[in-house]
This record gives C-alpha cells, sequence and structure tokens, in this order.
C-alpha cells in the first residue's frame, strides 16, 4: 500500500492553518468592507472559503444575477426561495429564465424574498397582469421594473408601486383574433392614477393594444421615452394628447419604428420645446425627419441616427441652418448611405463652436471624400470624443490631417479600420496629448510595435481595446503599473 506523501500532508495542514486564522483573525465588518472592494469575479472564491465567509458575503451582497439555463427542474421555484432569503440586504435582481417565469413562478420567490428590492429585471416568458397584480402587494419599494408582459394588456396593478420611476415593458405574445383589447383599456380607465414615471420604454406595441392608452393617458412626467420595434401606439389620441403635454419630456428613442416615425416626428415638431437628446435607429420618416428639424425649437443636445436609407444632405443642411440647434454637442451618424461631404461641412460649419463628440461609423462619405476629415477637423476646434469605425478603406493620411486640428480629444475610437497603420498611431501620441480611452481593436495594419509604443508614450491613457495577441510584455507592464484598463 503506497504510504501518504508527507510533504504534501503538511501543505495540506498549514494551508488549513492559514484559512483558520483568515477566518478568526478579522471582525465581520472589516471582511465585509474587503468583500466590498474585491471585483465581482472574486465573489466565488470567497464564497469556498469558509462557511461563514459565504454567509457575510451573502448578507451583505445588495446586487444579483442570475441565470437559469434549459431544462427546467420543478424544484429550482423552492430553491431560488432559499437562495434569495440568505441575501436580506438585496436591492438589485437581475434573472434570465426562459422557461420559469409564464405563470409567475420566479415573481413568487421574489415577492416572498425581497421586500426590500429596489430594481428587478426579468427576461423570460411574458408575465400575466395578475401575476403582477400579485407581486406589487408585496414588493412595494421597487423603483426600476422591466419584464416581458402578455396581452390583453392591463396595468391596474400598477397604482401599488408608488415608489415606481422606470418601467420597461416588453409585449411578445402574439393577439389571437378573437381577443377585445380594447376591454383592457375599459377596465383600466377606472384604476386611472398620475403615475411618477420618469423613465418609459416600451417593445412590440400592436394597433390593437388599446390597453397602452393607460400609460399615455397616466405618465405626465416622463422625461425619457423609448419605443421598440412598435407598429403602433395603441391609442393614437391618448398618445398625441401624452407628447403635447410631455413638458417634461427630455429623450426620445425610436428603434425599428417606422409605422409610427412619422407621426412623433410631427407631433413633437409642434409641440415638445424641452427634448434635448433624439435617436432613431432602422426605419425613420424623411419627410417627419425633416420638417422636425427645419421647425423644431427645443434645444438639442444629442442626435444619434442610424438611417441608411432616410437621412441625406437636406436633414444635414436643415440642422445647420436651425438656431435652436446651435447648442448641439453631440452627433453620431451610422451608415449614413445618401449623406455627402456637403452636408457634413455645413454641420462642421454651423455647429463648431459647440461640438464635442463626432461618430461616423460605417459611413462611405469619409472614404469617398478626400479631404472631409480635414475640413472637419479645423473647423470642430472643441472636440473631444470622435469615432470613425468600421470605415475599413480609412488611410493614414485622411486621420492624420484630422488629428492634426483635435488637440482637445479625450477619446478615440478607430475599430476596425484595417487601413490605418503604426504612422497613425505615432500622430496620436504627438498631437493628442490628452487621450485617455482609445480603441483600436482590429485595426490589423496597426501591430504589436504600434500598440507598445502608444501605452509607453501616452501620457494621459486610463484605457485601451485592442486584441490580446497585439500586447507585448512591456505594454503590460505599464498598463499595471499605470492602473490602466486593456479591454481584449
Amino acid at each position: 500500500m503506497k504510504k501518504p506523501n508527507k510533504k504534501r500532508q503538511l501543505q495540506i495542514q498549514q494551508k488549513k492553518q492559514k484559512t483558520f486564522i483568515m477566518d478568526t483573525l478579522f471582525c465581520d465588518e472589516l471582511l465585509i468592507e474587503i468583500f466590498h472592494r474585491l471585483p465581482p469575479p472574486s465573489a466565488v472564491a470567497v464564497s469556498l472559503v469558509s462557511r461563514r465567509w459565504r454567509r457575510l458575503l451573502r448578507s451583505s451582497t445588495t446586487s444579483l444575477s442570475l441565470n437559469f439555463p434549459p431544462p427546467y427542474n420543478p424544484t429550482t421555484i423552492s430553491s431560488l426561495s432559499s437562495f434569495l432569503r440568505q441575501h436580506p440586504f438585496l436591492s438589485s435582481l437581475s434573472a434570465a429564465a426562459p422557461a420559469l417565469c409564464g405563470d409567475g413562478g420566479i415573481l413568487l420567490s421574489v415577492a416572498a424574498s425581497c421586500p426590500n428590492l429596489r430594481h428587478l429585471q426579468l427576461s423570460s416568458s411574458p408575465v400575466s397582469a395578475l401575476s403582477l397584480y400579485n407581486f406589487s402587494n408585496s414588493c412595494k419599494h421597487l423603483s426600476s421594473i422591466s419584464l416581458a408582459v402578455s396581452r390583453p394588456l392591463s396595468f391596474n396593478w400598477m397604482s401599488c408601486f408608488k415608489s415606481l420611476r422606470c418601467l420597461s415593458l416588453s409585449i411578445k405574445n402574439p393577439l389571437a383574433e378573437t381577443d377585445d383589447s380594447s376591454l383592457g383599456s375599459v377596465k383600466d380607465a377606472i384604476f386611472d392614477v398620475e403615475l411618477s414615471l420618469e423613465s418609459l420604454s416600451l417593445s412590440g406595441i400592436s394597433p390593437r393594444d388599446y390597453g397602452v392608452g393607460f400609460l399615455w393617458r397616466n405618465c405626465k412626467n416622463v422625461r425619457k421615452l423609448q419605443l421598440k420595434s412598435c407598429e403602433s401606439v395603441g391609442d393614437y389620441s391618448s398618445f398625441s394628447d401624452f407628447l403635447r403635454l410631455a413638458n417634461d419630456l427630455q429623450e426620445l428613442e425610436l428603434r425599428s419604428c417606422r409605422s409610427i416615425a412619422n407621426l412623433v416626428m410631427l407631433t413633437l415638431c409642434e409641440n415638445c420645446v424641452s427634448l434635448n437628446s433624439l435617436l432613431i435607429y432602422d426605419g425613420g420618416s424623411r419627410e417627419g425627419l425633416l420638417q422636425f428639424l427645419n421647425q423644431s425649437k427645443c434645444s438639442l443636445r444629442n442626435l444619434d441616427f442610424r438611417l441608411p436609407l432616410d437621412l441625406d444632405n437636406s436633414h444635414m443642411i436643415a440642422l445647420s441652418e436651425n438656431l435652436h440647434f446651435r447648442g448641439l454637442m453631440s452627433l453620431r451618424l451610422q451608415c449614413c448611405c445618401f449623406v455627402t461631404g456637403e452636408g457634413l461641412k455645413a454641420v462642421g460649419r454651423a455647429l463648431g463652436g459647440a461640438l464635442e463628440e463626432l461618430s461616423l461609423i460605417n459611413c462611405d462619405v469619409v472614404e469617398r471624400e478626400h479631404g472631409l476629415l480635414t475640413t472637419l477637423g479645423q473647423d470642430l476646434r472643441k472636440l473631444k470624443r470622435l469615432d470613425l469605425s468600421y470605415n475599413d478603406m480609412l488611410h493614414d493620411k485622411e486621420v492624420v490631417s484630422m488629428l492634426a486640428s483635435c488637440d482637445c480629444l479625450v477619446e478615440l475610437r478607430l475599430r476596425g479600420c484595417s487601413r490605418l497603420s503604426d504612422a497613425a498611431v505615432d500622430v496620436m501620441v504627438r498631437r493628442c496629448k490628452q487621450l485617455q480611452r482609445v480603441d483600436i481593436a482590429y485595426c490589423s495594419g496597426i501591430g504589436v510595435q504600434g500598440v507598445e509604443f502608444f501605452v509607453l508614450n501616452a501620457p494621459c491613457l486610463r484605457r485601451v481595446e485592442v486584441e490580446q495577441s497585439k500586447l507585448s510584455e512591456a505594454a503590460m507592464a505599464r498598463a499595471s503599473d499605470r492602473f490602466m484598463q486593456v479591454v481584449c
């Protein structure tokens, strides 16, 4: 019989002694403070040290993110309740459970175990209005909810959440031909009450979802509105009144909402003067947007467009001529196929005194018109953030000529610009002394030496995004010494 290795036994014994000392030497308060200062991945290791450490870690945890992969196990819900009770100070919970939430199972567990919860996000099958109503009786302190709901829509459960400020709802289940969706709006009209929502996000609204009118009638203080993949706004009359009375609306996002974009833009340009941020992706109204840019009296600060087929020079000219937009600080354009240098130069001349962020992502005008970037750099002297990502035909000369005028840059993103070389990196270091964040990932022309030169010589660099294979030992050592964040 093989004798035990004495050296191995000694190592195990010493390890146990160290663990015992660590487990008994520090008081609970000190250990909790140490736990809070550790990076998130270390939590798994902490829970394995001892039962005391695991108990302290769970009792001091305020935020959890859980994932329940298939197949579904009936004991999961009961186990979840027990697990959540070990986190008495939990205030934020995110759970992904595609097969568990259809009957409100997770909501029941949360309601029984987390009475002090403030933020809840569920990625699951749709939850019924009845489940939400029962849930609202237990977790009344919630300030943020994000989940999927089922048709027919009913929102009488919202009156119980007095602290609710942020609501994100995704409508997923199909609407049956025999469903009378107007019934939900009639029932909810009885429960009309002014809500204190400041942020509202809705996804998947269909033409017969009249129940959404409850939200339009009762959300008078919304500052941020997000609409995603919506074919309709449900009750058009209530929605129009909502926009006309939305004196506090500051941010609007439309994503894949071509069917309603024209209505929204025309109503906004007539009424809303408080808007300062507008985002429209993947489907807009060329005429409605043009009228908004020509006639709007709101003082926009941020514009973000991804409209390959709906954005052209006329919109850029209108943007440059509207005096109310002279304070615009951020302009982000993606895939702007029909915008030419003429339109961008007009914007540069008009907004050069205020614009601090410019993004031209995957815009072939950057590659098509030589000298455009040089002109923009000369006009936009206050530029602090520049994003030219995914312009794969962009050459060193164009970038270098623009950077020569951009002395105030703190953030530069060139991801996917495969034609750039180490020569561009040299100019970044020499001309952009204030650079703090740089993204040069997937720039195949920039090699190990270029990355090393940048990391070693950029005086203010705090974050760099680049492939792992391009990081030399010297670059990694320098990044570690300066507590630089390296993202691969």
